[in-house]
């Protein structure tokens, strides 16, 4: 049974940390999130699922199709929920994006339907046997996944020209622009990534769990926690907070029940953020004025 729950909370702690990378990813490059980011992950699991079952994509080419589409959609979040406020110093941008996670909410829940379905895969099937436990495989391969999606972030950051000027940005906008980078062409890129993460997330949980409309709203919710329990504006902090959050609910779950999953981890993240205000692994900003 303590395998079983290390396992799952590795896995689920592998899928909170890719969403809360999302967040960090936007709040690094403009000090934005998008509180869509759950509602992403909701259109990942939803785009998968039709795809692959409902009109019998091969998952080669239905898997790729969903993270562009996805992609598709964090362009248009950035460009009309977000740039036209945050342009102007406002930051209703905050109230855009949750409605705009509700209105993909509900544009899932007329067109997809409001019953749960399986995501069956040929993964999902495969039992591994580890002592008294049998594990899927596929719960082995999400904290794999998540590793990998972190070290291709990192690489991508520190060794291309990309995440120079990701990095630019970060560090000063305004001299970004005068060396000549598209500062809103790297916001809206950031906003891209962010939400095929959110979309990778969604298609790997899928397989464990039911695909419905309203599947992205608690992991959002949890996961935009994640983010500010590791310290938003640090990613390897992010990371690893998803992988505490996720060993922490699970072993919750083992030995106190379900009931009080959400109580005691929700509490967990309060008391942390008491004693530690910038978060496990954050750290104060200091700036000259």
């Amino acid at each position: 049974m303590i395998t079983t729950a290390l396992v799952s909370g590795l896995g689920l702690g592998s899928m909170y940390a890719l969403l809360a990378l999302g967040f960090h990813l936007t709040y690094a490059v403009s000090r934005t999130v998008n509180f869509a980011q759950g509602s992403a992950m909701m259109v990942g699991a939803v785009l998968g699922y039709s795809l692959a079952v409902t009109w019998g994509w091969p998952l080669w080419l239905a898997l790729p199709t969903t993270l562009a589409l996805c992609a598709v959609l964090g362009l248009a979040i950035e460009r009309f929920l977000v740039r036209p406020f945050h342009s102007r110093g406002s930051d209703a941008w905050l109230m855009a994006t949750v409605a705009g996670g509700l209105l993909l909410d509900n544009l899932a829940l007329f067109t997809f339907g409001k019953e749960p379905r399986q995501f069956g895969s040929a993964l999902a099937s495969v039992r591994l046997e580890l002592g008294e436990s049998s594990l899927s495989l596929v719960q082995l391969l999400i904290p794999l996944a998540g590793a990998a999606v972190a070290a291709t972030l990192y690489w991508v950051r520190r060794r291309t020209r990309l995440g120079l000027r990701l990095e630019a940005c970060v560090q000063n906008p305004r001299a970004a622009r005068l060396m000549g980078i598209e500062v809103n062409r790297v916001v809206a890129a950031a906003f891209a990534l962010s939400t095929v993460f959110a979309a990778l997330a969604g298609l790997l949980i899928a397989p464990l769990y039911s695909v419905h409309a309203d599947m992205g709203t608690l992991f959002g919710l949890k996961a935009f926690a994640v983010a500010i329990l590791g310290g938003i504006a640090s990613a390897s902090g992010v990371f690893a907070a998803g992988l505490l959050f996720g060993l922490v609910e699970a072993l919750v779950t083992l030995y106190f029940g379900s009931a009080f999953t959400q109580l005691l981890c929700f509490a967990m993240v309060i008391v942390v953020l008491a004693v530690r205000p910038d978060g496990l692994f954050g750290r104060k900003l200091w700036v000259k004025v």
